[in-house]
């Protein structure tokens, strides 16, 4: 048998054992490198780092500030209510993590246990509603409406309940002073979100999980002055989570109070009227649609004429905003947001917008005198105007001859102002306007008056309105061409020849497009709060105001506090000759034109209001209500989507609120010590020397104590005057328009 050597294999052998240990060196030397980096160089941050594991926060919500009306009312403030809460640290020590606890707990409280066991879960991506999204060492709240008697039996068997608190905490109360709401006025709470955390962390005023935050509203507006800041305790735990001491305690700091413009007495009044509108306005019966107006919709705004600031806003329909309290259920979210809901979550003041009617023709008429025609010249008011082989009438084929500007705003003339609209368009070229920029007097001055943008009222979510202009057509046009070319057709329905015609020329300014524009129809929108700027602007000479509802922002121990003061963003275009010759057609409108039905018997010679009726169309729509006025110190207007007439409508309501301010009685006598702001508020309350607020008691119903029967009947028919107030051929002027301007939309020519 041959024997083979072994001194063959002891190289190989030999050189693997050396490569091993340069690796085995190689990774011992990585790992000290790595242990040195980590231990030596960054240790002491790592150690800071690590001992933040080993601590956690317990917050203290601050109790968020009230927001409070003129006189000091609170519109929302916070109540003491005993609040159950579990520590979710004490429930996962017990055998069962808590589970028979809380299961007791449901029966003392009245709740489903499964019910409650689910809010003291963590939320995460995997676990629905209800969950706990706040810290695990936080309290987390099981139910804000214990009795004093469930209070009284957790607390004297706290060896029963573990881990279970019954104590008095802050939460949130929408007041409603005097029956007054302002629910879109004051907006809601709801919890802070991740991304909301997320965004805030590193700015002046970070957010913490249990805050909560506006959503809407002046809640939202002034959050960060309302919510405060809230307490933090720290502690240091163990790795299984439990507390071996306190680390470091910040105390909260309550927020800020919101002092409003809002009279709370007012805003009462407003709120009944306008419901009391709507309410008329549907057992009314439109002769055009052959059915009762629905009304259902609306807003009023009362403004200080001569500063901005709002004393009352009220939008319909409505809702009562304690709902938001504890958490929304999903049955009245629904009912809030649904789309059965006409959507009472929108502030209609501000985010309603529609063609503004006949009370647009404040614009046309200034765009007129800036276009350079004379304010006394004989503008004829025909009974029909003729373009195009189309005819658009007059009221009813009334006839008032040549008549100057202030008498057409005056008898509200659509045949005046569309024959300056057609003059203009003609001078500027037409449909195909002439090289250069075309003057535009009428959509020029719309955007001086300040439509098509914001006011700037300190609320969120205001929306523009809308000047239909030549750019904002070209614009439109490109973004719905390729629609109306695929779907209009020339000898089509009614839609369908409009979106044929647009198709073509739906970039272009045509005739019927201004033509409408002139007396506030076409696609002209705007808002209750453009036209209280624009009508407060009138009233007090020219100069247009910022719309603000926060009046002053006074600390929790009411040593600072910061007023916010009226601000003026422009003056409308025109001479205080028009100004006058403005507000003389106004007082007539009220007198003897197109209001003056609704306002016989007022104190004219005392009290003089003025204002403008408006009827504006909807395509598949009833007619939308609109009503302007202004007196010396305010301006009131009101609008009810599918309720007629402006004055048929709004009248009443409107002459209410008149009578409510200045202590109107029914026989036309003032009662100054039954008015209830017969000059605008000013000042702020007083603040007393412990931090809070003086403010009187509010026990009765204003609106039920001044409302009263209308001074004069309502005439049967809305299309005719009060025999005793009108004069012959004005009457209910702004009435039935839909019949008289159908099909002249989007006339071509």
């Amino acid at each position: 048998m041959t024997n083979i050597p072994e001194t063959g294999r002891t190289p190989r052998v030999q050189i693997r054992l050396v490569v091993i240990q340069i690796l085995v060196l190689s990774l011992l030397g990585t790992l000290g490198g790595r242990l040195w980096y980590l231990q030596i160089r960054e240790g002491e941050a790592y150690a800071k780092e690590a001992s933040g594991n080993h601590v956690q926060q317990v917050v203290q919500p601050a109790v968020r500030g009230s927001i409070l009306d003129a006189r000091g009312v609170a519109l929302a403030d916070n109540e003491t209510r005993l609040v159950v809460s579990a520590s979710r640290t004490d429930l996962l020590k017990q055998k069962d993590d808590g589970k028979a606890v809380l299961a007791k707990l449901a029966g003392v409280l009245g709740l489903d246990a499964t019910e409650v066991m689910q809010k003291v879960r963590l939320c995460d991506a995997e676990t629905p509603q209800p969950c706990w999204n706040g810290s695990p060492y936080q309290p987390i709240p099981i139910t804000d409406e214990a009795t004093p008697k469930q209070a009284l039996q957790i607390r004297e068997r706290a060896e029963d309940f573990p881990g279970i608190t019954a104590e008095p905490e802050a939460v949130r109360r929408y007041a409603a002073p005097g029956k007054s709401n302002a629910a879109q006025v004051l907006g809601y709470l709801s919890p802070v979100t991740d991304d909301e955390l997320t965004k805030a962390r590193d700015t002046d005023s970070p957010y913490l999980r249990s805050d909560q935050v506006g959503r809407s509203g002046l809640e939202r507006q002034y959050d960060k002055e309302l919510r405060g800041k809230a307490g933090v305790t720290r502690y240091e735990v163990d790795n299984l989570g439990r507390v071996i001491g306190q680390a470091k305690a910040d105390p909260a700091e309550s927020g800020s109070n919101l002092v409003t413009s809002i009279d709370s007495r007012v805003q009462r009044v407003a709120e009944y009227e306008l419901n009391e509108a709507m309410k008329t306005a549907r057992q009314q019966f439109d002769k055009i649609t052959g059915e009762n107006y629905k009304a259902d919709s609306g807003a009023v705004v009362v403004m200080e004429a001569k500063t901005g600031r709002i004393v009352a806003m009220a939008s319909a329909p409505t809702y009562d905003p304690n709902v938001w309290v504890g958490g929304i259920s999903a049955k009245d979210y629904k009912k809030l947001t649904g789309k059965n809901s006409d959507y009472p979550l929108l502030n209609r003041a501000i985010q309603g917008q529609s063609a503004p009617g006949s009370t647009f023709k404040v614009v046309s008429t200034a765009a007129a005198v800036q276009a350079g025609y004379e304010w006394d010249g004989g503008y004829p008011c025909t009974s029909s105007y003729s373009v195009g082989g189309q005819v658009f009438k007059n009221f009813e084929g009334e006839s008032f001859g040549p008549i100057s500007l202030g008498r057409a705003l005056e008898v509200s003339c659509d045949t005046v102002f569309y024959g300056l609209a057609d003059r203009e368009w003609k001078k500027d070229g037409g449909i195909n306007p002439k090289k250069g920029q075309p003057k535009d007097w009428f959509f020029k001055t719309a955007h001086q008056f300040g439509l098509g943008k914001e006011t700037g009222v300190d609320l969120p979510n205001e929306v523009t309105g809308r000047v239909p202009d030549r750019q904002w057509k070209l614009n439109y046009w490109k973004a719905n061409k390729d629609a109306w070319c695929k779907s209009g057709k020339k000898n089509g329905s009614y839609v369908e020849k409009i979106e044929y015609e647009n198709c073509l020329e739906g970039n272009k300014m045509r005739e019927g497009d201004e033509i409408n524009y002139s007396i506030g129809q076409g696609d002209t929108l705007v808002t209750p709060i453009q036209e209280a700027v624009i009508y407060s602007a009138v009233s007090n000479g020219g100069t247009m105001y910022t719309p603000t509802i926060g009046k002053a922002i006074i600390s929790a121990d009411g040593k600072t506090v910061q007023e916010i003061k009226p601000k003026s963003h422009g003056k409308l275009p025109v001479s205080k000759a028009t100004i006058k010759g403005m507000d003389e057609a106004f007082a007539g409108v009220i007198t003897r034109g197109t209001a003056a039905w609704k306002f016989g018997g007022w104190p004219q010679d005392k009290i003089a209001l003025h204002g403008k009726t408006g009827t504006a169309e909807v395509y598949g729509k009833q007619t939308t209500s609109w009503l302007a006025t202004y007196s010396k110190d305010y301006a009131i207007i009101m609008t009810i989507s599918q309720a007629g007439t402006g004055s048929g409508a709004s009248g009443e309501a409107v002459r209410n609120i008149y009578s409510a301010l200045y202590g109107v009685q029914a026989d036309g006598a003032i009662d100054k010590k039954k008015a209830l702001l017969y000059t605008p508020q000013k000042g702020l309350p007083q603040v007393r020397t412990d931090g809070t607020i003086s403010s009187p008691k509010i026990s009765r119903d204003p609106a039920k104590d001044l409302h009263a029967e209308p001074t004069q009947s309502p005439s049967p028919d809305d299309s005719q005057p009060a025999a005793t107030t009108a004069s012959p051929g004005t009457g209910n002027r702004d009435t039935r328009r839909r019949s008289r301007r159908r099909g002249s939309r989007r006339m071509p020519t």
